[in-house]
């Protein structure tokens, strides 16, 4: 793209703030870009933001207008124009703004494997994580040769002994990082941090001289999450096992390390901090995180869609490979080693998932079920449906037809052995209540242990009753079937009794509401004194059947 400005860019001279609150303000003032002038003849350097602080955090992601660094000499010409009222023309044309010598982009990035330096160290691994699917399938292409760095720095010979010096450095002193947490008496120290970034160069290495280059994006993005530091697990043994998930070797990677505690200079590192010198046209590397594509130092946002068109724009027009062109991909990961994620043959179920980022461990939904775990060493089904599947992980096992099971579909997680069994849910053996003595408790019981129970028993012709841990007798006493027998008996006429007695009323009941309603209907005369006619006695004239 080109883009031809007039007086809205601005030129800006020796200002006392950062780069970044310059360019802040002239794009609040309405300027379409930024030049910044050097204030002496020198070098151009890297123009840098400030550090996390509150008040960056209103305006840096927020910029959205151009900036560059300018030599003072072509800050003054530019400056004498416009003082002579002359007609100035300032072309940006990015389209060199990345050098393309061939038709392989060749790029660098300088990075930390410390996750506890603040949002600096937060971006640069989001970038890692969310770039990683377009930075392999360039490199498997061919199209793209990827190199990573860190910048380590030197211990003073006179501080050699410090305690400062032997916790932030190794190789007695030779290279080191500032302490994570910057207190020397708390959590992890500098030192381990050059280990980890030394051992993340040997996967590189090693990597490379077999061919897959491009693994050191998994393993950075998979030792990031499964060994950082916020969780405690930023150690050699989290970081060994990342190495064996992605199948290389150990024994290689720490014979590239050499010995970080020995006296002498260490290959890898001594390397790296000649390589953080400029030569050329790029400048000293002196911040992190930094991305250098064809020697020319990236200082555009470290985001995915942007870091892929700044390496696209290496390439020459109608060249640039596909990725370029589409950025919704999935690199098929998954279909080599099943992505060195965790993977279960029986069911067929596995925790790889391809997308345009790269694979992602992540247990999955199986037939419903949900698995939970690292996605990586394990994944356990948790949930409604969990004891169909391996039974949940948890211990089983069946004798003579019964079975048992430490898995409870009423619970979503956990194994907790059955009752009458003891152990952690895993192993569970069988509580002998009769040496407990938490069973058969009554006088005169005895106790047989059973797999899974027990079995009490009453001496004599008594039983057994459980609910109340009591024997009875079988057989009662005649006394007692005699004086059951009055019971029955008096239960028995008190019912008859009270079934004649109403009877009894109910029959006058209904006599008493036949007369009245006779009554009604048929009045009677009076010299009769009420009595109701019987057939040898005629009705009287008159009167109304």
């Amino acid at each position: 793209m080109k883009s031809y400005v007039d007086l809205s860019v601005f030129l800006l001279g020796n200002v006392e703030c950062y780069f970044a609150l310059k360019a802040w303000n002239a794009q609040q003032a309405g300027a379409a870009a930024v030049l910044v002038a050097d204030s002496i003849d020198e070098p151009l350097i890297t123009m840098d933001s400030p550090e996390e602080t509150k008040d960056a955090d209103g305006y840096i992601e927020k910029i959205g207008i151009p900036s560059a660094l300018i030599e003072r000499s072509l800050g003054e010409s530019l400056k004498q124009a416009l003082k002579n009222k002359e007609y100035v023309v300032v072309k940006l044309d990015w389209r060199e703004s990345v050098p393309h010598p061939d038709q392989r982009v060749e790029y660098e990035l300088w990075t930390n494997s410390n996750d506890e330096c603040g949002a600096r160290c937060d971006e640069q691994m989001d970038f890692v994580k969310n770039f990683r699917g377009h930075a392999q399938i360039l490199e498997r292409g061919g199209y793209t040769l990827f190199t990573p760095h860190y910048i380590t720095w030197y211990c003073p010979r006179p501080f050699i002994l410090s305690n400062q010096c032997k916790s932030q450095c190794i190789n007695n002193g030779r290279y080191c990082a500032p302490d994570p947490e910057h207190d020397f008496g708390v959590g992890y120290q500098g030192k381990d941090v050059v280990f980890e970034n030394l051992r993340q160069l040997c996967v590189h290495r090693v990597a490379n001289a077999t061919g897959r280059s491009w693994v050191w994006w998994d393993y950075v993005t998979d030792f990031h999450i499964r060994c950082s530091m916020k969780n405690n697990r930023y150690s050699k043994e989290c970081a060994e096992d990342v190495l064996k998930s992605l199948d290389l070797p150990v024994e290689k990677i720490q014979k590239c390390m050499g010995e970080p505690e020995a006296d002498v200079e260490n290959e890898v590192l001594k390397a790296e901090q000649e390589l953080q010198v400029g030569r050329g046209s790029r400048g000293d590397v002196t911040i992190l995180p930094t991305m250098v594509i064809n020697n020319v130092q990236y200082r555009g946002k470290l985001e995915r869609a942007a870091v892929l068109k700044a390496l696209c724009s290496g390439f020459k027009e109608t060249t640039d490979p596909p990725v370029c062109l589409s950025s919704e991909l999935e690199t098929n990961q998954c279909l080599e080693r099943n992505g060195g994620c965790w993977h279960d043959k029986q069911f067929n179920a596995t925790a790889c998932k391809d997308t345009f980022r790269g694979r992602m461990c992540q247990c999955p939904v199986v037939d419903g079920v949900q698995y939970e775990g690292d996605g990586y060493r394990s994944c356990k089904p948790i949930g409604p449906g969990r004891c169909a599947v391996e039974n949940g992980g948890c211990w089983s096992e069946t004798r003579n037809a019964l079975s048992f099971s430490a898995c409870s579909e009423s619970q979503l997680t956990g194994c907790h052995c059955p009752q009458g069994f003891q152990g952690d849910g895993h192993h569970c053996e069988d509580t002998d209540e009769c040496k407990t003595h938490t069973a058969c408790q009554c006088d005169g019981c005895s106790c047989k242990n059973k797999w899974g129970g027990y079995e009490c028993k009453c001496k004599g012709n008594r039983i057994y009753i459980k609910e109340q841990d009591a024997c009875i007798e079988r057989n009662g006493s005649r006394f007692g079937w005699f004086l059951t027998l009055v019971i029955l008996a008096v239960v028995t006429a008190s019912g008859i009794a009270g079934y004649i007695f109403y009877k009894y009323r109910l029959r006058s009941y209904m006599d008493s509401e036949i007369m009245a309603i006779m009554s009604q209907y048929m009045p009677l005369d009076n010299n009769q004194n009420n009595e109701v006619p019987t057939q040898s006695q005629p009705l009287r004239h008159g009167t109304t059947v």
